[in-house]
């Protein structure tokens, strides 16, 4: 439920703190033994491989080598059961990729997976990301009509709330992305916020598109309303002048109030998701940014 930007629970603050420094740890590793505590919040420097689909296509590991070479400290994959261009990560076994990505020092915790492949085989999809060791399984959106009604967007959350708690028996958090249906309004109010009160917080956590400020959702505004209803966010840069997307650093957003407010909001890991040379083109900066 939205909390209205109240104080955050001494749980949630211990909670938060315990994934903080899993990812410092996983930054450390990540970086060759470059200690992360220069980066915001101490955590890795991640990125989502979705901009780089084309190069996983025709060379998985090359384009883990050029992002692990860019800088990048952790990763998030797509699922090849549900995203046509990671069809050929299929061909590894869960522990064969699992070694592939540690030999490549970029760690894994999260990957997205389709509401259509979670319906047809969600067993399946949850012992995948079991066997890689992901924790977080992440839905880009519920998919639901362009033009919902109350009840569609009830029935979507009921919907994805049983399938967060099978994942949730196995040890594995789902999270949800904010794309297109989410964005959408019924009776005024903005799907996005209903689902707030329909997902059961202790199964669903949501994972923040900072680009969506374009359509007017702030990522701090949402981090501080939503207190500990989040685990990740993908990070775009922004500038409000030419609405155009931009390397993190550049642009008109204030890194520092978003990750401040990512505290409270409970992000445990962040995914840089741009086109590759504005991706590379972050890095200096957010090694910089200490929050």
């Amino acid at each position: 439920m939205g909390n209205g930007g109240g104080k955050v629970s001494e749980d949630s603050r211990r909670e938060f703190s315990k994934g903080a420094l899993r990812s410092a740890a996983l930054g450390f590793l990540a970086g060759g033994g470059v200690e992360a505590g220069g980066n915001p919040l101490g955590l890795p420097i991640g990125c989502q491989t979705y901009p780089v689909r084309k190069s996983i296509a025709a060379d998985f590991p090359g384009a883990l080598k050029e992002l692990s070479n860019a800088g990048f400290q952790s990763i998030e994959l797509c699922s090849p059961a549900g995203y046509a261009e990671f069809a050929g990560i299929a061909k590894y076994t869960p522990p064969e990729l699992r070694r592939l990505l540690t030999d490549m020092n970029l760690p894994c915790v999260s990957a997205h997976f389709t509401m259509h492949e979670l319906r047809s085989d969600a067993p399946g999809r949850i012992e995948w990301a079991k066997s890689l060791g992901l924790t977080q399984m992440i839905v880009p959106t519920l998919n639901g009509p362009h033009n919902p009604t109350l009840d569609d967007v009830k029935r979507l959350a009921d919907e994805y709330n049983k399938l967060a708690e099978q994942s949730a028996s196995a040890g594995i958090q789902q999270g949800l992305h904010n794309e297109e249906f989410e964005l959408s309004t019924v009776d005024g109010k903005r799907v996005y916020d209903i689902l707030f009160e329909l997902l059961d917080p202790k199964l669903v956590k949501f994972q923040f598109q900072v680009s969506t400020v374009s359509r007017g959702l702030d990522a701090a505004d949402y981090f501080t309303r939503y207190p500990g209803r989040f685990i990740s966010m993908h990070a775009q840069g922004w500038s409000a002048e030419t609405r155009q997307i931009c390397a993190i650093g550049q642009g008109t957003l204030d890194w520092h109030r978003i990750f401040s407010a990512a505290k409270i909001g409970g992000i445990k890991d962040y995914y840089v998701e741009m086109d590759l040379e504005k991706m590379k083109a972050s890095v200096p900066y957010l090694r910089s940014l200490q929050v």
